[in-house]
């Protein structure tokens, strides 16, 4: 039997086993940085399959490294493993199949990976989601943890198969203003509201909008507002999520909206503060070369890429790691018709019969690429 035979065995006999793991955690949904449950379940599998896993990585708890090398040197395969849930909605994003077809491809390449050389990695990587602390692989990034990696790659549950496309950079920021109560019939003139001051900053943002080229996004929303009715707020804040083709203009945009910011505290008498809530998230560098090897296997697995078909643009943390390693995030098709994700019907196939497939393949075709890196040096160059 081949090593690929062996890669497609493996996977074939464990099927169960990795469907389950992704219904586990569709099951128990858990949002960025809670994510115990699904964790300790990827990486207890992974240890039953002879990894080394490390815990607690750069600041995320229910983050993890397995590891699994062969005593002969070779190339450094790393596998993204995602497993949080959006808050309400559950797994609308369908990462319980990203975290399962990750395991699953670097558990078939650690069968075999005595025999070819090297080493298979799973980063385990919570909060892709983003909120509080959130976009952990920014994190893992700045920790080095990707250092003497030779490719990254993960496959993202979608209504299409298709190869990595395009993502925006995004910088999520709270932004506050602080003015001074005041009763706001008896003695309106002693008060200095914060509230004016948002809502001269939602405003100023929205006139900025036509002097903006057509990447950027700016979607926020007012989470404190004030108490009450007759009291001048001495306080508001509101967050925001800014993006942009790549993290250069993403700059530019934030610091004009920082300054809208600042001329609104000034114009109402307010102080103004801003706080990044979590990393700001890179733009995705796709690798042609890495991309072209995805598509040739999962072509060969019989599963046809499309290219016809325009990806909406969204952001990934998955980008921050392009910055600093060959990555690649194409896309698995897991249902029959086009179905937006962050919905209850992608939730819903996520844990379908499509699903289950889309996640055996994508983990075959994963594990193959992993292998053609390890066998072909004149690919890593």
């Amino acid at each position: 039997m081949s090593i690929k035979e062996s890669i497609i065995e493996v996977i074939d006999s464990n099927k169960d086993r990795f469907i389950e793991i992704s219904h586990l955690i569709h099951e128990k949904p858990e949002v960025g940085n809670k994510e115990f449950f699904a964790s300790n379940l990827l990486i207890k599998e992974l240890e039953n399959h002879g990894f080394y896993v490390e815990t607690n990585i750069a600041g995320h708890e229910t983050g993890f490294i397995a590891t699994k090398k062969a005593s002969k040197e070779g190339a450094t395969i790393g596998y993204l493993a995602e497993y949080d849930a959006l808050p309400g909605l559950g797994h609308g994003c369908g990462h319980n199949i990203i975290g399962a077809s990750s395991i699953a491809a670097a558990i078939a390449l650690g069968e075999v990976i005595e025999q070819c050389g090297g080493t298979v990695k799973v980063f385990g990587t919570p909060a892709e989601e983003g909120g509080e602390n959130g976009s952990a692989k920014g994190s893992f990034v700045k920790a080095g943890v990707f250092e003497g990696v030779t490719a990254a790659m993960m496959v993202h549950p979608g209504s299409y198969t298709q190869r990595t496309g395009k993502s925006l950079a995004v910088a999520p920021i709270d932004f506050e203003f602080f003015g001074k109560p005041a009763h706001a019939s008896g003695c309106p003139e002693e008060g200095i509201n914060a509230l004016d001051a948002m809502l001269l900053f939602y405003n100023g943002i929205n006139a900025l909008r036509q002097q903006v080229t057509s990447d950027v996004r700016i979607h926020g929303v007012i989470l404190n507002g004030g108490e009450a009715p007759n009291i001048i707020p001495e306080y508001t804040r509101a967050r925001f999520y800014l993006r942009a083709a790549t993290r250069e203009a993403l700059e530019v945009l934030t610091h004009r909206i920082i300054n809208i910011a600042q001329g609104s505290a000034i114009s109402t008498g307010c102080t103004t503060s801003h706080t990044y809530i979590q990393n700001i998230v890179e733009n995705l560098v796709p690798n042609v070369a890495l991309d072209n090897i995805f598509e040739e296997c999962i072509e060969d697995l019989g599963e046809m890429v499309e290219r016809s078909i325009k990806k909406s643009v969204g952001s990934t943390d998955t980008g921050n790691v392009s910055h600093v390693v060959p990555t690649i995030h194409p896309t698995i098709s897991i249902c029959d018709e086009e179905i937006p994700a962050h919905t209850v019907e992608f939730r819903e196939a996520a844990c379908s019969t499509k699903g289950d497939k889309g996640l055996i393949l994508a983990a075959k075709a994963l594990a193959l690429t992993g292998l053609k890196v390890i066998e072909d040096p004149d690919i890593v160059r």
